[in-house]
Formats: structure tokens, sequence, C-alpha cells
């Protein structure tokens, strides 16, 4: 498993910024997507964001697409090895969830 997982657990912040940018984005829609799909839970700072998105792009887990001419606002898509880092994260998160639920009795085990 160690060697599935390059740098994992991500943040948070990471794991939703990657989400995002499945479909080209840049940081104010970026912004928007994580406040609507956390229902208001997660609100990132101008900051925060664009420390996330400079920290992904060097990594190359995401990458600058081509822009318009004129058109400030850069979009970010993710790239393969961004989807691989995603899907080695949810494997890990559903691994802590499924003991977590066995551990608590809280539900019953998805054992897929």
């Amino acid at each position: 498993m160690k060697d599935k997982i390059q740098e994992s657990p991500l943040t948070e912040t990471a794991l939703l910024v990657l989400l995002a940018m499945y479909k080209p984005n840049h940081g104010y829609g970026v912004m928007q997507f994580v406040e609507n799909r956390t229902h208001g839970r997660v609100v990132f700072g101008p900051g925060t964001l664009y420390g996330s998105i400079n920290n992904l792009a060097k990594k190359k887990w995401i990458t600058q697409c081509i822009n318009v001419e004129g058109e400030r606002k850069k979009e970010y898509v993710i790239t393969d090895l961004g989807k691989k880092q995603v899907k080695a994260e949810l494997e890990r998160i559903r691994e802590v969830y499924k003991i977590g639920m066995e551990i608590t009795g809280l539900g019953g085990i998805d054992n897929d």
C-alpha cells in the first residue's frame, strides 16, 4: 500500500481543490465549488486557496490551462498524476471509514 500513496494523507484543502479541478476551474470557481459542496462548512480564504493551488501545481497534480487572450482568470485542471493521488486518498479514507464503522458499530460494513 505504501507504494500507492506517495504523499498521503492529503489535507482536506488539497483534496477539495483537486476535486474542484476535475473540470477546468479558476480560483473563485474553486471557492464556490467547495462552499457549495460542503454546504458552507469549508470556506477558503484567498491565502489558503492560492497557496494550495501553487503547491498542487508544483507537484504537477494540476496544470494551468491555456488562457484565452485578454482573460485575466487563470484556469487549472487536474492531471493524471493528481487523479492518482485523489484515488489513493479516497481508498485510504474508505479504509479508515470501514474500520470506524466496524469498531463503533454505527453501521453496516460495505465489503467491496
